[in-house]
């Protein structure tokens, strides 16, 4: 049998390691693992699938179902991930939209919008340490830099975006550090966000939280400085349940205007960020039963996605020896 020469031989080895190597190019990422639960609660309960209508799981799985295409076609684009990542997040799929993060975020070491989802998802998946961590990255790699608007995910009624990139790391990160209880960095962050508002969604969102993480601390009146300017003309496009706590706060509005009333004549807890502003109102304000009894129908009615029911997890979390203040 005759030899190939050397110098040929040399040759097709370096074509076939090319195509080789143009093969686990072209081939799709692996998908992300599939853990046996997304997270554990405060209160040490296993959550696994996000409580979701027929319809809304319907519609996240076909807009999830588009990304994974586009995603797989550009593993390497950063809008690619981002929105791979985030629909899977809308399912519930929370550990995978970390672990896809975390891969842009190794492609792309200094992007903040990858920092700032995965804070968000630390938040839901109650890992407020990580969420701090890269809220507080994220915050640092926009500085000193434009504002950007940030399209949402599911649009709104008017299909206008209320928040940008800088006021979203603000929001979560005055969030993650209110659920951890440090009542001071939230109030920090929230009233630099209120500063920068420039519609009134954002402002009624921030004042908010910028209003309870100051009652927390016994600063009633810095807090009643921040409802002052709250009113019923204000232009809410999407954040009318933070509006009208804010109005509920100031004396304007009762509680059943903020909260439905259901037919046994207990305040509705569907929506579970209203229902925990309505919670905690009670609790500062001397009804510490009335609080408690809430934040337990809150985290019972099973919405454990919503920061309302993470933050009633958080509440909880604190007795026998209660809430603070």
């Amino acid at each position: 049998m005759s030899r190939l020469p050397l110098r040929t031989v040399s040759l097709l080895a370096t074509v076939l390691a090319a195509l080789s190597a143009c093969d686990r190019a072209a081939a799709p990422p692996a998908p992300p693992v599939a853990p046996a639960y997304q997270a554990v609660s405060l209160l040490g309960d296993t959550l696994r699938t996000l409580p979701l209508s027929a319809e809304t799981r319907a519609r996240y799985q076909a807009q999830l179902d588009t990304a994974r295409v586009a995603y797989e076609h550009a593993p390497t684009d950063v809008d690619s991930i981002i929105w791979y990542a985030r629909r899977l997040g809308y399912l519930g799929q929370l550990r995978e939209a970390i672990e896809v993060y975390s891969r842009g975020i190794a492609l792309y070491p200094d992007n903040p919008w990858l920092y700032r989802h995965r804070g968000h998802r630390y938040i839901s998946v109650r890992d407020f340490d990580a969420a701090v961590a890269d809220l507080e990255k994220a915050n640092s790699l926009v500085a000193g830099k434009p504002d950007v608007v940030e399209p949402d995910g599911q649009p709104n009624a008017k299909n206008t975006p209320i928040g940008t990139l800088n006021s979203n790391i603000g929001y979560h990160l005055a969030l993650a550090y209110y659920l951890q209880g440090k009542f001071d960095k939230a109030a920090e962050v929230a009233r630099r966000e209120v500063d920068a508002a420039n519609n009134d969604d954002r402002r009624v969102s921030m004042s908010h939280w910028l209003y309870m993480a100051l009652r927390r601390q016994g600063q009633d009146s810095a807090a009643a400085a921040v409802i002052a300017p709250m009113s019923r003309d204000m232009n809410i496009i999407e954040n009318h349940a933070y509006h009208r706590l804010m109005l509920l706060y100031k004396g304007d509005l009762p509680p059943d205007s903020v909260l439905t009333v259901g037919p046994t004549g207990e305040l509705s807890v569907s929506d579970a960020s209203a229902a925990y502003g309505v919670a905690n109102w009670h609790w500062y304000n001397g009804r510490q039963p009335e609080a408690l009894a809430l934040w337990r129908r809150i985290v019972g009615a099973g919405q454990w996605g919503a920061f309302g029911s993470i933050a009633s997890e958080a509440e909880l979390a604190r007795v026998p020896d209660g809430p603070a203040r």
